[in-house]
C-alpha cells in the first residue's frame, strides 16, 4: 500500500533526523580509548578460572585457594573492563571522498559503512 503524502514527509523527517542524530553517535569523542576485544577474551577467561578457584577453595575449606581465586577473579574483571589507549585517535578525521578506492586497513567497519551510506546517498557530509 503506497504512503501518502504525508507519511511520505513524514518518514523523510523521521530519516533526517535519525541520521543526523546517529551521526552524532558515532563521531563522538571517545577520549582516546576503545575496546580490546583481546583483553576482554582474557580477562573473561582468568574471571572464570578465578571464579572456580574461588569455588574450590570454598569446597575444600582452603582459604588461600579460595582468596587467590577471587583475586584472580578480580584482576580478570578489571582487565576486561579496562580500555586501552589509542595512539591516534580518528576524532575529527575528515571522510574519504567518494572516489578513493578501497578503505584503507586502519578505518573501523563503522567507518566503512558510513562511507559506503555517504556515496548511496550522493556525496560526503
Amino acid at each position: 500500500m503506497p504512503l501518502s503524502e504525508q507519511e511520505q514527509r513524514l518518514l523523510d523527517e523521521m530519516e533526517r533526523h535519525l541520521l543526523r542524530n546517529d551521526a552524532d553517535v558515532v563521531s563522538a569523542d571517545r577520549d582516546g580509548r576503545a575496546v580490546n576485544y583481546r583483553n576482554v577474551t582474557i580477562g573473561v577467561l582468568i574471571a572464570l578460572v578465578g571464579i572456580g578457584g574461588l569455588i574450590a577453595g570454598v569446597a575444600t575449606q582452603l582459604i588461600v585457594i579460595g582468596v587467590i581465586g577471587f583475586v584472580a577473579m578480580l584482576g580478570g574483571v578489571v582487565l576486561a573492563a579496562t580500555p586501552m589507549k589509542v595512539l591516534s585517535p580518528r576524532v575529527g578525521s575528515t571522510p574519504k571522498s567518494a572516489g578513493s578506492g578501497a578503505p584503507k586497513a586502519a578505518s573501523s567497519f563503522m567507518d566503512r559503512m558510513s562511507d559506503r551510506w555517504d556515496r548511496r546517498q550522493g556525496g560526503d557530509r
